[in-house]
Parts: C-alpha cells; structure tokens; sequence
C-alpha cells in the first residue's frame, strides 16, 4: 500500500512508519520541520503541491498537531487549537480534489474528548463527552473544544469516496525517548509516587497494540470513532505502583499534589490537567469486533516496556537516575 502520513515525524508518526515500512509499503511523511529527514514539506494549513501525494494514495493517517505537553499560555492555545483544525481541513481539501482518492482516512484524535468521570467507564457508544462537568478547574474546558474542534474539522470535510475513522487515543506506551511513558518512568525513578489523590483514571495502549490496532482499523470496515486503548485503564495510584514495581525500585513514593504539583507542572512546562483528569476510557468498538491486544494488562505491559527500557539505556544512565 502506499500510505501517506501527515506529522508521521512525531513520537506516534515514527512508530507507523517503522512498522509500516518493515512490512513493504510505501510511506510518504509530510512535516512543516525542513530538517526532518526524508519527509516531505507542508505547510499543515494549505492543500499545496504535497496534495498530489494523496492522489492515489490508499490510505491517509493525519497525526498533525501541536504538542499538548506545555504550559498552556494564549500562544500555546492558539498553536494547539489551529495545528490540529487546519491541518485537518487540509487533508480534507486534498483529499476532496484528488482524482483518485484514498479509501480510507484515519484521523488521530484524543480520549481527552471523554468527561472526567470515575464512576463508569466511557465507551463509544454510551460515554459521555467532557465540557459540563462538575466540579473540574474551568481551564480544562480548552482541551474539550479542541478535542471537539479537531473532530468536526473531519465531519465537515465533504469526501464521500474516503472512509472515515476517528481515532480516539489513549497514551501510546513506548520503550522509546520522548513520549509519556518516558515521562512516567522519569517520574517513578525520581521516587515520586501518586498525582493529587490518585483516583484518577490513567487509560493507555502499549506500542504493539496501537499498531496493530491502526492495522486492523486498515482491514476492517469500521467508521466513526473508535477508542485506541487497552480495556484495563487503572487509577493513578495503582497504575504507578505497577510501574514502580516493574521497575523494580524500592524508593519510597512521595505522593504529588497542591502546591508542590503546579511547582513541578511550571518546572517541566506543563499542565497538571494532564495527570489530573480522570480518563476511564474502554476501547468497545474494537473488542465487540474481535480484536484481540496483546497487552490487556499494565501489569504484563508496564513489565515489558521496562525491559525493553533497559536493553536500550546505558547502564551508567539508569543508576543516576536511580539516586535522583
């Protein structure tokens, strides 16, 4: 297949294009990064020369869209907000041009869509998305409208031929630098323990799984949204007990709340919606239709990924890591 990747230079944009490639398709990578080696340039706002591109292409996955891990300042929403809108209405451009257009058109979205709940969990059919909640700092309402934004940019894009998915993403977890699991290792091996009380929610996919989820996504005739997660989501405490365990630290877990949590937010340029909200999503549309994961568990997948951490960290990393 030829299959053709806007913003495939980020952290879920380059685990596609390995898995893709190792199995004999063509990948086409658009990035607005000039250096990003062997892509190709687009604006994310414009249907350009990159366009033809898509003409004849099999399958589009339009990952583009502004890191959501920083503070959130006016500049920063308006960044957050336009990538993820325009470069959509982009590709819907294109792909409503072309002469002979994709089948299908997987557009990434988020589980952040879904309400901040803890007494059930949100599936595709019955959850409820987020916007009214109770009780919720008014500041997480923005994550809400982009998240609503970015998926009516897809349901307004008039491409009848195209086959339309909306990825609801969990966080992918992956051995690799730069994505949450990192960040969550970092926070374990700190010593650092549970964010706020805990409760929580924390809904994730391992690598593998989001892969051969995309895949399958490619086989199977299936519109609409459908959750990217693992059909375990655990509560923040337990889910970094798990992790600590599969780590193997014995460092006592100093939990992360109240003043010293906005500190530690400021400190790392980021939001403390981010490990605050409670995501309890549940991938229906996927198990109702046979998919099986590999990792249903955070037990076996938190194992797994801290093993891989491992064979590819220097060992001098890990133990000053460790004393930190």
């Amino acid at each position: 297949m030829k299959i053709v990747i806007p913003g495939g230079t980020g952290h879920l944009g380059r685990i596609l294009t390995e898995s893709f490639r190792r199995r004999g398709d063509e990948v086409v990578v658009l990035s607005r990064n000039v250096e990003a080696s062997g892509a190709r340039l687009w604006d994310g706002r414009t249907a350009g020369d990159w366009a033809a591109e898509i003409d004849g292409a099999d399958v589009v996955i339009n990952l583009a869209g502004r890191s959501v891990d920083c503070r959130y300042g006016p500049k920063e929403r308006e960044e957050i907000l336009r990538s993820r809108v325009d470069s959509t209405r982009a590709v819907g451009e294109a792909i409503a041009r072309a002469r002979q257009p994709p089948a299908l058109w997987l557009q990434a979205s988020t589980a952040t869509i879904y309400a901040h709940r803890y007494d059930a969990p949100n599936d595709e059919y019955t959850g409820i998305l987020g916007g009214h909640e109770p009780g919720v700092p008014d500041e997480w309402r923005f994550s809400i409208d982009v998240a609503r934004a970015w998926e009516q940019a897809l349901d307004d894009a008039r491409t009848p031929c195209t086959r339309k998915v909306k990825m609801r993403m969990a966080m992918v977890m992956s051995a690799t630098r730069g994505g949450p699991f990192h960040a969550l290792l970092r926070h374990v091996r700190l010593g650092l323990g549970r964010f706020g009380d805990g409760r929580q929610y924390m809904s994730w996919i391992h690598e593998r799984d989001f892969v051969r989820a995309v895949q399958w996504l490619i086989r199977n005739d299936i519109d609409g949204p459908v959750n990217l997660a693992a059909p375990e989501p655990l509560p923040c405490e337990q889910f970094l007990h798990e992790l600590r365990e599969a780590w193997g630290t014995t460092t006592l877990a100093v939990p992360v709340g109240g003043v010293a949590l906005q500190v530690g937010a400021m400190m790392w340029r980021t939001e403390p919606e981010l490990v605050l909200k409670s995501r309890r999503v549940m991938p229906q549309r996927l198990m109702e239709n046979d998919f099986s994961f590999d990792f249903t568990t955070w037990h076996d997948a938190a194992r797994d990924l801290c093993a891989r951490w491992r064979r590819g960290v220097p060992e001098s990393e890990v133990r000053v890591a460790a004393i930190w």
